[in-house]
């Protein structure tokens, strides 16, 4: 406990800018990872920076992939590469609403 509670005296939270999916958000909807970032927090929370380091590693890495979206990028880049090789070797022609041009109705 701080000898002064500036936070507290002042009516401020400034630690809030580190939790940013914590934060107000427009319309009262969470943020897409508030879910996963509150997880980490909890996890994390009152366990020490390095116990916390070594024990929430799956909850942190959850959180960024939630924010960063790696994996779902690396996996979509490779669908594309895919359906690409499958076009120049003439197995696969897309629909014609993919190429852009409207399909006539019945």
């Amino acid at each position: 406990m701080p000898m002064l509670d500036l936070n507290k005296w002042l009516g401020l939270s400034l630690d809030q800018w580190i939790l940013v999916q914590s934060g107000k958000q427009p319309y009262k909807q969470a943020a897409r990872c508030h879910a996963f970032e509150k997880e980490w927090i909890e996890c994390g929370h009152g366990i020490g920076q390095v116990r916390a380091k070594r024990e929430c590693q799956q909850e942190y890495e959850d959180f960024c992939e939630c924010l960063h979206m790696k994996k779902v990028n690396s996996r979509l880049h490779t669908i594309q590469k895919q359906r690409d090789k499958l076009m120049k070797e003439g197995k696969y022609t897309p629909p014609l609403h993919h190429l852009g041009k409207v399909e006539e109705g019945p």
